[in-house]
């Protein structure tokens, strides 16, 4: 019995509803409330469903928040790479890591990074689960990919207007320094009253806000350039316009060719992380320090806690089964590290699956000495490029997942500024792009964004006779399973399983009974 993996099954087993534990978003206990599967193997196509209805994968351990009853909702977002255009912040990480790749210096504070970078990660909020297979203990707690603000533009304007102000305002500051110099000088200072001013000094221009200024200067700029290219004669355009101004893309930034004596070289390596191939095993003790030290420096984790296993588990350790396609990236499907190399060490580490329709963003980790690259950002931003360059091979292969959306939590909303994104909604299993969505969040942490009262789940169960069941080293279907089972009836537990993971879903995936 083949499935749509190209031979493949995928097996898991189902845990139920979990009973509650502690949120890594709002840190309130017991309120996280999920489902959860232990995936024994995963087919890629199985996985990809699987997320199109609300999971996510932490290891080996699915899960699906439960949405109406979670303190902090959880909506799986996704952006389309095609469509995609980098933000004037993106640009300026883009930029501030060329040029340290090219002259070896950017100008950051000292703790840029780790405090305007809390978290960086995509991981999502740990699930607990009462099986000895997994330890909840080690599961790292809830982080996110950062959107580095950047303030130079901000100080920079501060900062003239703070000199152009001083400038406009400089002849009354004078007399006044003026006077009391004078004063400073005599034997003795009189302290009696001031006389009558005499009013604005009619000679000088009056005082404005340089705010007011820059924009009079900005205007005349425009006009100066209008009328220089209305004074030019009209060519015939042969070729496409050139793009606009500020419209570069994040391929246009990577692929600059370094000069010859370019401080930094980097390289970005995707190596294939389940089964570990061979650069993965040459490279695994190295990643794993980086990884040690990120945890404990960035999130302040006791150094007994990022022990080998726990890292092993939790991003090394993956269900889904490689598989490759005639019309798919020549990679392959899977799981992967995409590892950032820095003059021949690893500084950084994305942690993705490369699915059918979209490369999955896991988790990443990086060497804290270089957070002051914005490596959040930046490696976002390349896992997007590197998803349009695979859409080049494979046409559906055109989305980039950001893991969750949690609007409930403020350090979670600037997944939504990578745009054009959607959200997927928790009882359709339909996408709405986020601007539709945002004012229903505002009035409610968990809502429904399709509008259509009659729209349902296009992938309800019909019919649980059809859920397919290992049972006893033997696949049947469970209308036949739940004959031969001696002991309780756990069709309450089946039943729920099958209307997490739809019905196509149930059918196509074999649910491990003992």
């Amino acid at each position: 019995m083949a499935s749509a993996g190209g031979g493949a099954l995928s097996i898991l087993e189902y845990f139920g509803g979990e009973d509650g534990n502690r949120c890594g978003y709002c840190k309130s206990e017991a309120s996280n409330m999920s489902h959860g599967m232990w995936a024994h193997t995963l087919t890629v196509q199985d996985y990809q469903d699987l997320i199109d209805r609300g999971c996510r994968r932490s290891g080996k351990y699915v899960y699906k928040p439960l949405m109406n009853q979670t303190c902090c909702p959880q909506y799986t977002i996704r952006l389309s790479t095609s469509n995609f255009h980098p933000t004037k912040s993106h640009k300026k990480v883009l930029k501030k890591v060329l040029k340290y790749l090219h002259v070896g210096e950017v100008s950051h504070s000292k703790d840029e990074g780790t405090s305007g970078e809390p978290m960086d990660s995509q991981a999502e909020s740990p699930v607990s689960c009462n099986v000895s297979i997994l330890d909840k203990s080690e599961i790292p707690e809830e982080e996110l990919k950062p959107l580095n603000i950047e303030q130079e533009e901000t100080e920079k304007d501060r900062e003239s207007d703070k000199q152009e102000a001083t400038h406009v305002s400089s002849p009354g500051l004078c007399d006044k320094e003026e006077h009391c110099i004078q004063s400073a000088e005599g034997e003795t200072c009189s302290h009696s009253n001031p006389k009558p001013g005499k009013g604005a000094d009619v000679t000088k221009p009056p005082c404005r806000k340089a705010k007011d200024i820059r924009k009079e200067r900005r205007m005349q700029k425009l006009l100066h350039q209008q009328t220089d290219k209305a004074s030019l004669p009209e060519r015939p355009s042969a070729k496409p316009t050139c793009k606009a101004k500020g419209s570069k893309s994040v391929e246009d930034f990577i692929s600059v060719t370094p000069p010859e004596n370019a401080a930094h070289h980097l390289e970005v390596r995707l190596v294939r992380s389940s089964p570990p191939s061979s650069q993965f095993k040459a490279s695994f003790q190295e990643s794993y320090q980086v990884y040690k030290r990120y945890q404990t420096t960035i999130h302040q984790d006791p150094p007994d806690k990022p022990t080998i296993s726990q890292f092993t588990r939790f991003l090394c350790d993956s269900p889904l089964e490689p598989e490759t396609r005639p019309d798919g990236p020549a990679c392959g499907y899977g799981s992967f590290h995409q590892q950032y190399w820095l003059d021949g060490k690893i500084v950084a580490v994305g942690v993705i699956d490369i699915l059918p329709y979209c490369v999955s963003s896991v988790y990443l980790y990086y060497d804290p000495d270089y957070a002051f690259l914005s490596p959040g950002v930046y490696s976002a931003l390349r896992e997007i490029a590197f998803t349009r360059e695979l859409q080049k091979r494979a046409a559906d292969l055109c989305y980039y997942y950001m893991g969750f959306y949690i609007h409930s939590c403020p350090k979670m909303r600037y997944k939504g500024q990578y745009k054009p994104s959607d959200l997927l909604c928790p009882e359709t299993y339909l996408w709405t792009p986020i601007e539709k969505c945002l004012p229903l969040l505002e009035l409610s942490k968990y809502t429904r964004f399709n509008s259509n009262p009659k729209e349902g789940d296009r992938d309800l169960l019909t019919e649980l006779g059809r859920v397919r069941v290992l049972y006893k080293r033997t696949v049947m279907p469970y209308s036949i399973y739940k004959k031969r089972r001696k002991g309780p009836n756990d069709e309450v537990a089946v039943k729920q399983y099958a209307g997490l993971v739809g019905q196509t879903c149930a059918e196509r995936m074999l649910l491990y009974r003992n």
